[in-house]
């Protein structure tokens, strides 16, 4: 699959399906993100691949309402950082943007293999990082939501989200989000 393919494709998916989690995929999907760019090389971000039942049950209870979809994952990636793992240029901090480039990377790959890898907001940070034993000073940036779609329907999705599993939602048009030359909006 190419590399326009492989963006046209990826989708946020909520009707998940189990799926055998293995190392190997664990390393590709790692191996994908450490590629990105970050600045000054710093590579700032860590991911937790959390696949093994007993600790993937627990993590799913920090799952806000809303994401009860998500219970279906066969792994949850935890992704995390901190500003002093990045550089401090001025009031510039980027360790939110490079962490951001590392997990598209991964989610990325993730589709390219067959995969539905949707990052979620709807969690309890203190939650996750007690599952996980994070050290107090990391964020937890984002949850990344793993497994693949099944076609039938979820029975746990909102209209909303029913609606989004059957059609991509719609994207602004470039006049919205984009100009050139110099600032338009």
């Amino acid at each position: 699959m190419d590399l326009s393919a492989v963006i046209e494709s990826r989708r946020a998916y909520r009707s998940l399906e189990k799926t055998v989690i293995t190392e190997d995929l664990i390393k590709t999907l790692a191996s994908s993100a450490s590629l990105s760019a970050s600045c000054f090389n710093h590579q700032p971000w860590r991911f937790v691949f959390v696949y093994e039942n007993d600790i993937l049950e627990e993590l799913k209870t920090a799952l806000s309402r809303g994401n009860e979809w998500a219970r279906n994952a066969s792994m949850i990636v935890a992704v995390l950082s901190k500003q002093n793992n990045d550089c401090i240029l001025d009031y510039r901090k980027y360790y939110l943007f490079d962490t951001g480039m590392a997990s598209a990377f991964l989610i990325l790959k993730a589709t390219e293999l067959g995969y539905v890898a949707h990052p979620i907001a709807g969690y309890n940070p203190e939650t996750v990082k007690k599952v996980i034993k994070s050290p107090d000073d990391m964020e937890i940036i984002t949850l990344i939501i793993l497994g693949r779609h099944k076609e039938e329907m979820d029975q746990v999705l909102n209209e909303k989200q029913r609606e989004a599993e059957t059609k991509r939602p719609e994207r602004k048009p470039f006049k919205e989000f984009a100009c050139f030359n110099a600032y338009c909006f």
